[in-house]
């Protein structure tokens, strides 16, 4: 399985960030995910393609990114987040939510499933991406996944 998406964009170049292969086991996630530099993108789309590897399969991601082109020892890498208004109410102060996100993708047959996530805007401060995966469906048979990557 791999995805085959040179026609998207015909003058940009699909990269990989996850090399078709099994998730790890036990419900883990990719231990060493793949760094892509995206120092002066704007906006990123990534394409999945995912193949259970039992009834009930499924994966989580999170998008994770980092303001440094280079590891500095310390908190380096920061996840996605939701946000969530609070309910206005006049003369009363409103709490709001925000929140690490991790997403999830649950398989609805045994076939490969490609879709797509993005385009993402990276809005100028972000050096580095990566997207680390875990098999979070049937942990004991853990399923193959590809990410690939179109960046303007």
């Amino acid at each position: 399985m791999s995805l085959d998406i040179q026609n998207i964009w015909p003058d940009e170049n699909p990269v990989e960030i996850r090399a078709a292969a099994a998730l790890p086991a036990a419900g883990a996630y990719d231990p060493n995910p793949t760094e892509i530099a995206v120092a002066g993108i704007e906006w990123i789309t990534l394409y999945f393609a995912y193949t259970r590897g039992g009834a009930g399969g499924a994966f989580d991601w999170q998008i994770q990114v980092s303001p440094y082109s280079a590891d500095t020892g310390g908190n380096d890498w920061f996840a996605q987040s939701v946000y969530a208004a609070g309910a206005v109410v006049a003369g009363v102060d409103t709490t709001s939510n925000v929140q690490r996100e991790e997403n999830s993708y649950q398989a609805t047959g045994a076939a490969v499933e490609t879709f797509v996530l993005g385009p993402i805007r990276l809005a100028g401060t972000i050096e580095r991406i990566r997207i680390p995966c875990q098999e979070s469906g049937n942990v004991g048979a853990p399923g193959n996944l590809e990410v690939m990557a179109v960046m303007r």
